[in-house]
């Protein structure tokens, strides 16, 4: 494993941190103000796409591109470090067509979709003209198992009717919002395996029977984009909608949730950088009972731990990366649980710390501390709850112990 990053790399970095420097930074502002009234920002990110697009920073997270398709193809372990970059403004993923759930969505698509899905929803999905959600999560069944969900996908003739409610639908507010990735049970027989019972399918915005419900806040995170409560009533889409095979959702979940988990750990680590930036500089600059925060043991504590932790994780996520790209993402299973677990414990625990370092000012909206606290809080959920992938970790490590002690009693009797 050699993490050094390349001369294309360190040309992409020092690319992207001038973008963001002179782009994304001055807009950082005027972008809270807008979400905060309620409006999406297009006014500022619609012109820094083109910008990004034009400099070659564009679609980066896809190792896939076709030679006809818009980016630049670079396999899980270049992005990394670019992404961390990119999440240190936590919305600047969008202005290099590098944000969630659209990345998940064009990797699936590029994977299952038909000639004409690709046409008709990848194309603009690449070049950035839409948007998209997906909708597995339900209120009422506890979706951290997803053979749990309930949301029904019949077919009548040429259609499928779908019917269910689904929640935390990210992005069914954006103005660019096209359609989204129903994840529903489309095999109720008795005798469907538990694993081939579901299927996703594409439904258009629009489409009579598909409403929102709401939006729902996340601890007072501001998402213009929303996080949306969504109902489906006797929804009817064709037959051509469906992605993939009828039964393969739960395989195709699978595919799409690994790098997305991962995108989200690069993100995660490039915020708790700006966290403790912001906290040595603060040490720095503020004095409390005749010295310097910055000469208080406690706080050299929080500042080294910090800068270990980080480096544990960059390193854990790089390795991920790398088994990613070498040997597939269901043989990284167990390194991308291990990670989406220690990146999102990571974030709130840095972020923490830093906010502690500002005092009464780390609570308000006059650094972007709490903002992040509650985006690392809300990490712990998305994409599965730490206790499902911590399961996950240890069912492997048993599975490997179990294999190692037969093997072992076959050699004694022998």
């Amino acid at each position: 494993m050699d993490f050094e990053y390349s001369n294309k790399v360190e040309s992409l970095r020092a690319q992207l941190r001038l973008f963001m420097e002179q782009h994304i930074l001055p807009s950082n502002q005027r972008w809270h103000e807008i979400a905060r009234s309620g409006v999406y920002p297009s006014e500022v990110i619609e012109p820094l796409k083109a910008q990004a697009r034009a400099a070659g920073l564009w679609n980066l997270f896809l190792p896939a591109l076709r030679t006809d398709e818009p980016g630049t193809a670079l396999s899980n372990l270049e992005y990394a470090p670019l992404g961390e970059l990119m999440g240190r403004v936590p919305w600047a993923s969008e202005v290099f067509n590098c944000s969630a759930p659209d990345t998940g969505n064009m990797e699936i698509l590029h994977t299952f979709a038909s000639p004409e899905q690709r046409e008709r929803w990848l194309d603009p999905l690449l070049h950035g003209k839409i948007r998209s959600a997906v909708s597995i999560s339900e209120p009422d069944v506890a979706s951290s198992d997803p053979t749990n969900l309930a949301t029904t996908i019949d077919r009548d003739g040429d259609e499928l009717v779908i019917n269910g409610r689904k929640w935390f639908t990210t992005g069914a507010l954006h103005p660019l919002f096209a359609f989204t990735l129903v994840f529903g049970v489309s095999d109720r027989s008795d005798g469907a395996a538990r694993h081939r019972r579901h299927s996703f399918v594409i439904v258009p915005v629009g489409t009579p029977g598909f409403s929102i419900v709401r939006d729902v806040s996340l601890m007072h995170h501001h998402s213009p984009e929303g996080h949306c409560e969504v109902l489906f009533d006797n929804v009817r889409v064709p037959v051509a909608n469906l992605l993939g095979e009828a039964g393969a959702g739960f395989a195709i979940a699978q595919a799409r949730l690994g790098p997305g988990r991962v995108h989200h750990c690069m993100r995660t680590i490039g915020q708790c950088e700006v966290a403790l930036e912001l906290m040595c500089e603060r040490a720095l600059a503020r004095s409390t009972f005749g010295k310097l925060l910055a000469d208080n043991a406690n706080i050299q504590d929080w500042i080294a731990e910090s800068r270990i932790e980080i480096e544990q994780a960059r390193l854990l996520n790089l390795k991920t990366a790398w088994l990613m790209d070498v040997a597939g993402t269901n043989a990284a299973k167990r390194e991308i649980s291990a990670i989406k677990v220690v990146a999102a414990r990571l974030q709130t625990k840095v972020v923490d710390r830093a906010m502690q370092v500002f005092g009464a000012k780390g609570l308000t909206a006059d650094t972007p501390l709490a903002f992040l606290w509650t985006w690392g809080r809300a990490l712990r959920y998305i994409d599965g709850p730490d206790e499902v992938h911590l399961r996950g970790i240890a069912k492997e490590e048993l599975k490997a112990t179990k294999l190692r002690c037969a093997a072992a009693d076959a050699v004694h009797r022998n």
